[in-house]
């Protein structure tokens, strides 16, 4: 059935609906099945996300046709179509009357993957109004809360250098809190790798304690504050409540630098809010494990890492991963810098729409996979600043000398951009950097060639 009658309009300005701020609107790729029309097809997809079925229904009233979703604009040559959602369509909390991410995915993202005439369609960007921004929650706590926590300018505190236990399963308390002990040191931010959590070879209960003396000891021992990350990620919110309880009991005057990671991708939009409501105090870490089933660059269903970034920010997530823009081992290229410009910035241009962000804290682009002293130059350099949080897991213990002379060549990188430095006349004169060279010799080859010979360095 040809629903393009109903559920699109191809008169709709985009600027006007902008304007008018009563519609999410989203740009997808979408290509028809074969034997099927693309303005046809787009309508079908418009009528599923809304208020359409496969038949003409005698309960549809004038009230409920003004609540379509529509097609208002559509590029066959390219394979674009763009859908406008009424605000009205989306379910609200009945005990704030707040929006929800799972009522946008339900509609936007939800049975219309599935349907017969749709080969396949991904969500590329989309934009919310001023209207329905205010209703999501957004940031507790950004990436100034951490600078300050870590005694540094409020507004321009620079580079984290943080790390990621490692390896990520099979070390048992003691040695998971020595492992933390000596990379705080020299760093500032550890973080539990996705799949840590209450193994039976180090439950949480005994792990936990040690790590917060560990964090202590090092406090102590360098004078500078230190801040953990730990995962609280559970199937069940009372499960995650409870992790998180004994996290901040036991950490005790060392809460405020506890920062709480949860799988938000695995785990869903619930277990991010949940997390954001029930401890708006902590920095709340998504962790994405996951979402290249989805948003790889090879799909061409679901929707993009740019997307679930931006979704993160509306959730209310502090920090989340954001790739290696193509310097570390994940998926990705160097133009991925625009979904970190997106969720740290209060207006960016996207792939399709302007979003401002109103005053909404942002979000802090966590760079990991792969990342060390020799590959963070060019990183920052491609991103244009350093404010962010880097987890390197094996650009850390993976140093030929410690974990703290491998954070401290983290922070030496970052230095290095600042002055503008060539990496090897700035290794002569820092040596955790210098060492990075023999640590990582793939690398340095591949990145810095004659590093030997202009390093003095002869094996």
């Amino acid at each position: 059935m040809d629903q393009s009658g109903r559920y699109a309009d191809l008169s709709l300005n985009e600027d006007e609906l902008i304007a008018n701020g009563k519609h999410i609107l989203v740009a997808y790729t979408m290509e028809p099945a074969d034997g099927h029309g693309y303005l046809e097809t787009a309508a079908h997809f418009a009528a599923e996300s809304s208020t359409g079925t496969n038949v003409e229904v005698s309960t549809t009233d004038d009230f409920t046709k003004g609540v379509d979703a529509l097609v208002y604009e559509i590029d066959e040559a390219n394979g674009i179509m763009k859908i406008a959602y009424p605000n009205e369509l989306f379910d609200r909390n009945i005990i704030d009357g707040r929006a929800m991410i799972v009522s946008f995915l339900t509609l936007a993202i939800g049975n219309n993957q599935g349907m017969g005439d749709v080969k396949n369609a991904q969500m590329q960007d989309f934009y919310i109004p001023p209207k329905m921004l205010q209703l999501f929650d957004g940031p507790s706590k950004s990436i100034n809360d951490l600078w300050a926590l870590l005694g540094r300018d409020y507004n321009n505190g620079g580079y984290i250098a943080g790390t990621i236990i490692k390896p990520k399963l099979g070390l048992r308390p003691e040695p998971f809190a020595e492992a933390a002990y000596q990379f705080w040191l020299g760093g500032d931010f550890i973080k539990n790798d996705e799949p840590q959590g209450n193994q039976v070879f180090a439950p949480l209960k005994k792990t936990i304690p040690l790590v917060a003396d560990a964090m202590k000891r090092a406090q102590d021992e360098t004078g500078e504050a230190k801040i953990f990350s730990a995962n609280i990620t559970a199937d069940d919110h009372y499960e995650m409540c409870a992790r998180a309880d004994f996290i901040l009991e036991t950490f005790g005057e060392d809460a405020p630098r506890v920062a709480f990671l949860v799988d938000g991708y695995v785990g869903g939009p619930g277990m991010v809010t949940t997390a954001r409501r029930q401890y708006p105090d902590q920095y709340l870490h998504y962790h994405r494990a996951g979402h290249g089933a989805v948003t790889s660059p090879s799909s061409k269903r679901g929707y993009t890492a740019f997307v679930l970034a931006k979704i993160a920010r509306l959730m209310g997530a502090s920090g989340i991963h954001v790739g290696t823009m193509g310097y570390g081992k994940m998926e990705g290229s160097n133009d991925d810098k625009i979904i970190a410009y997106m969720i740290e910035r209060d207006e960016c241009q996207g792939p399709f729409y302007y979003q401002k962000w109103h005053g909404m804290k942002p979000t802090t682009p966590i760079i990991s996979g792969g990342m060390n002293a020799l590959r963070l130059p060019g990183f920052f350099e491609n991103l244009g600043h350093g404010n962010v949080i880097n987890t390197s897991g094996g650009g850390s213990y993976g140093h030929i000398d410690s974990p703290a002379a491998g954070a401290i060549s983290l922070k030496q990188s970052y230095q290095c951009y600042l002055e503008g430095a060539d990496p090897i006349e700035f290794a002569k004169e820092h040596k955790e950097f210098a060492r990075a060279f023999e640590s990582f010799p793939h690398d340095a080859d591949a990145l810095y060639p004659g590093w030997r010979e202009k390093l003095g360095i002869h094996k």
